[in-house]
């Protein structure tokens, strides 16, 4: 609980790397796997981005 108002109010992790997955429904389990594959591609996407920043560093350097 927040000790002023104006702090916002931490939400719990959807999903936590090792966490027990004994209790969760076949639609929890779906529903982190979506998650987790949707926060896969948003990390390739930024893997790709900086791959390209770094290449185009490179190119003007050889210069």
């Amino acid at each position: 609980m927040a000790i002023f108002d104006d702090e916002p109010v931490k939400k719990a992790p959807k999903h936590e790397v090792g966490q027990d997955l004994a209790l969760l429904s076949v639609g929890e389990l779906t529903e982190r796997i979506d998650l987790l594959r949707a926060e896969i591609t948003r990390l390739e996407a930024e893997l790709q981005q900086k791959g390209a920043t770094k290449s185009a560093a490179e190119a003007l350097f050889r210069r």
